[in-house]
């Protein structure tokens, strides 16, 4: 392996695909990460900073494992 690993092995993102991938993650981070602090679950809101899967572990946790908001009347 050369000096750069499993670099040049990635394929190659054009530079607009990234960007938007990017947004879309940190939109969906920004979201549970919130849902995970109001909500007083450190856990969630360490593994949701750690762990990085485009969205789709912050996805589930806000679908499945999040409390709901509740309504305010």
């Amino acid at each position: 392996m050369g000096p750069l690993g499993f670099w040049p092995r990635i394929p190659h993102l054009h530079p607009a695909l990234l960007a938007g991938l990017i947004v879309w993650s940190l939109i969906w981070k920004g979201l549970a990460l919130w849902r995970a602090a109001r909500a007083e679950q450190p856990a969630w809101f360490v593994v949701l900073l750690v762990v990085n899967t485009a969205g789709l572990l912050e996805i589930a946790y806000l679908l499945f494992f999040a409390p709901r908001p509740r309504e305010s009347a």
